[in-house]
């Protein structure tokens, strides 16, 4: 073998050298060993070339963890985009206000699994009639100090809320609420939705499918204003 000179007078010889004396070395540059060419000729060389076939092996089973995880997700994500669409629907078929909430209710409590929702309206709506349910503030979010920092943040707030938020939507149930959302509709209110679960809904979480919701209803509220 031709005896090579290499960048700043380093020879092949003495990298041959080192790596004899540290045969380690390549476990902490896989990707070095993964572009090795291996000779096809029986001997030592066989043994980098079971760690380069070990290492194809465990990116294989990372990449088939991965990919498994990414078909749980869409399919999470096809069913979310179902039911918003169910719900939407319910909201376009709905004659009034009234059956308009009911629908997001009845969808929500479904859909999530609790019967812990929540709807909360600011303003005048005095044809509504009191349900257990339903919050209407006649005087605005100036009634509401508390949720005055999340009507600013406009998108929704997911996982644990604070012991006096949780008392003014859910009552005496809200020993149970371990986990929550709350979603802004608009400027016409918020809405609720409670779970047992403490990680069912968390921080890290998307809350596209979340925002969608509040716009569809905030949606509804208007489409219903305007026929009154």
């Amino acid at each position: 073998m031709a005896d090579l000179t290499l960048k700043d007078g380093l020879q092949a010889m003495d990298i041959a050298e080192y790596l004899r004396q540290n045969p380690t070395f390549l476990k902490d540059f896989p990707d070095l060993a993964m572009s090795l060419e291996i000779p096809r000729e029986q001997g030592p060389a066989a043994s980098l070339a079971s760690y380069q076939l070990d290492v194809l092996r465990s990116k294989n089973r990372a990449l088939e963890r991965r990919l498994a995880e990414l078909i749980e997700i869409a399919s999470a994500n096809e069913q979310l985009v179902v039911q918003v669409h169910s719900l939407t629907m319910g909201l376009l078929r709905a004659d009034s206000l009234l059956d308009s909430l009911r629908n997001v209710v009845a969808g929500l409590t479904v859909d999530f699994e609790t019967n812990l929702v929540r709807v909360v309206l600011l303003g005048e709506y005095e044809d509504l009639p009191a349900a257990p349910w339903l919050r209407v503030e006649t005087d605005g979010i100036e009634a509401l100090p508390a949720f005055a920092e999340f009507i600013d943040r406009k998108g929704p707030l997911v996982g644990r809320l604070a012991a006096d938020k949780l008392y003014y939507l859910f009552g005496k149930q809200a020993e149970t609420v371990q986990s929550a959302a709350l979603i802004r509709v608009g400027s016409q209110g918020m809405l609720a939705i409670g779970s047992e679960d403490p990680n069912r809904f968390h921080p890290g979480m998307g809350t596209m499918f979340l925002k969608l919701i509040g716009e569809s209803v905030n949606a509804a509220i208007h489409r219903n204003a305007d026929r009154n």
